[in-house]
């Protein structure tokens, strides 16, 4: 009999998104077929990384090989499931770390992982494969603010968000020019640099790509119904949105957007899981942004992405895990 895998499921971050990371994590926790895999429950914090059992006891992570010491037992790691969102699972710093300590991990890699978390590094490097996107205007903290400037560049309404933040925290829509100052002073509190961007009125869709037996796989597109003004926080996490799968899309627009989100994936080289949004304007799909490690949650868009594909949460779990284990002995 296959001795059974240790895997790491690391969870939490630096990040506003913490919460949503833990129950990612439980939820992969939980899926995760027992008789294959070893399952060990990862908190990353900035004040500790440590190891928690079933009983809530914690044991230290040993940064210098990333493993730990339980009674007399050490226990090293097969590989790591990365359900952190935010930092400093998404934007690059763990994906270097597990690089240097040679552990595989189901994330991309760490330069994709950064430029994806970058909103506008990322636009701009896409754009000249023909990604269309919307007008934005970028601020750094400290710039002087010329409010006639950005709305001469995006109009009315527009989108003022943080550059490096996710789960739609730090972002406003905004209607008129005088709600403008305290729009960027939201997104200043997550991160110093800004983009803002022209509001684009269409359909919106989110587009989950994974590499999914050894080929990139475009799962069945999302339509994103909010409630809200926008798919903010509340629309996302708090049920005031309808997220339906399959999209009601003509099939022009599903083969454009299908086309394009698996363009991006394989221009930017992407491995693991991805999850896109793009809005349709004149038939148009027009990229927002992409999460390389989006929400695993039962009420999260990529597993019911998954689930309208035929693939259960197990299947798709043991695929990331199978997937990061086959790459890392090929790299090596």
């Amino acid at each position: 009999m296959q001795e059974k895998k240790n895997i790491a499921i690391i969870m939490g971050g630096y990040s506003s998104e913490y919460k949503i990371s833990l129950k990612s994590g439980n939820v992969v926790f939980d899926t995760l077929d027992k008789s294959k895999y070893s399952a060990y429950r990862i908190h990353i914090f900035e004040d500790k990384w440590v190891y928690v059992n079933d009983d809530n006891e914690e044991f230290p992570i040993d940064k210098n090989d990333f493993s730990i010491n339980v009674g007399a037992f050490k226990i090293t790691f097969d590989c790591v499931f990365n359900a952190i969102h935010g930092s400093p699972g998404e934007d690059g710093f763990m994906q270097g770390y597990f690089d240097l300590i040679q552990i595989p991990h189901t994330s991309c890699n760490m330069y994709q992982a950064a430029l994806t978390f970058n909103k506008r590094d990322c636009l701009s490097t896409l754009k000249p494969y023909g990604i269309k996107t919307a007008e934005s205007f970028y601020i750094n903290l400290g710039d002087t603010v010329n409010k006639d400037a950005i709305i001469a560049k995006v109009g009315l309404p527009c989108f003022v968000k943080a550059n490096k933040a996710g789960s739609s925290f730090g972002i406003t829509k905004v209607h008129k020019k005088e709600d403008l100052k305290n729009a960027i002073d939201v997104a200043f509190k997550e991160d110093d640099e800004i983009i803002i961007e022209s509001f684009l009125d269409g359909v919106e869709v989110s587009v989950g790509v994974i590499s999914y037996k050894g080929k990139t796989k475009v799962l069945p597109i999302t339509e994103i119904v909010t409630d809200n003004d926008f798919f903010d926080y509340e629309a996302k996490y708090l049920g005031k949105s309808q997220e339906i799968t399959p999209a009601r899309l003509s099939a022009e627009q599903e083969e454009k957007v299908t086309n394009m989100a698996k363009k991006v994936y394989e221009i930017l080289k992407m491995k693991g899981f991805s999850r896109s949004e793009y809005i349709f304007k004149n038939g148009e799909p027009h990229l927002l942004e992409i999460n390389t490690i989006p929400g695993l949650t039962q009420e999260s868009i990529l597993p019911q992405q998954a689930a309208a594909a035929g693939i259960p949460l197990a299947d798709l779990f043991d695929n990331a895990i199978e997937e990061a284990l086959k790459q890392f002995s090929v790299n090596k």
